[in-house]
């Protein structure tokens, strides 16, 4: 977000772009709204550094500098280019490593649809009216298990994948599974699941269905009576609903 001062003078854009690029790697980058999807070759060059304190009053504690490895990813042709510029306190001794890092950070995208699942846009978790830490935590786990659930239905959705329902469900509900499947399976073929039976994306159809028919599903009654008890208001029962109806839609 901002070009950091270094110690010794300059700052952190000015160093990385005084070291040579050391590998290129073909990447495909997401779609997001202001990209389509597209495929790219980014080059990498990596480095160390230390960082100066910010000179703001609200930074007078802090140390006067941080050593941290930074790793610079380039597209260079790209008619939107990509500039990633990461810093990490892992140590970055190769390119190898160095991928490694991008890699963490291509996945980010991930980890914050997880969060948005256990908090605002999902289970609310945030609003939780606990004050013991150590039932707090379990009502996280649960939260997490739950979110994790969901944003693996999200993603498989689309079929393209292939893994298969035991990646998120145990045997006993696949099972259950099996008989919505049974129940839900209409007359026409844009009424019938078009997945293959006990994969992912079968699950997710199978599991979202219900809110696509108006009837309460297995989450949505974990949502009202265990993650908080506000959450059992009518109002605010229904503004959760809708959220994730929203996101099990396609």
């Amino acid at each position: 977000m901002h070009d950091r001062a270094v110690v010794g003078g300059g700052t952190l854009s000015k160093v990385a772009a005084a070291l040579p690029f050391v590998a290129t790697r073909r990447l495909e980058l997401l779609a997001t709204h202001k990209r389509a999807a597209r495929k790219t070759e980014v080059s990498l060059r990596f480095g160390k550094v230390d960082v100066c304190r910010p000179d703001n009053p609200g930074a007078k504690g802090l140390p006067k500098s941080v050593s941290v490895n930074f790793v610079d990813v380039v597209d260079l042709a790209g008619v939107e280019p990509v500039h990633w510029r990461l810093l990490t306190t892992h140590e970055v001794g190769d390119a190898a490593t160095a991928w490694q890092i991008v890699d963490w950070y291509r996945r980010r995208w991930t980890i914050e649809q997880l969060f948005r699942l256990m908090k605002t846009h999902g289970l609310r978790l945030e609003d939780s009216q606990l004050a013991s830490a150590d039932v707090l935590i379990k009502l996280a786990a649960i939260a997490t298990k739950a979110a994790v659930v969901i944003l693996q239905l999200v993603q498989a959705r689309d079929g393209q994948g292939g893994e298969p329902a035991g990646n998120a469900f145990s045997p006993s509900e696949i099972a259950v599974l099996d008989s919505l499947d049974a129940s839900y399976q209409g007359r026409t073929v844009l009424q019938s699941d078009p997945h293959r039976r006990h994969s992912l994306a079968w699950a997710a159809w199978t599991h979202c269905t219900p809110w696509r028919m108006g009837r309460l599903s297995i989450l949505q009654t974990a949502r009202a009576y265990h993650i908080t008890p506000r959450a059992r208001i009518l109002p605010r029962h229904r503004q959760g609903l809708g959220t994730l109806r929203d996101v099990c839609m396609p």
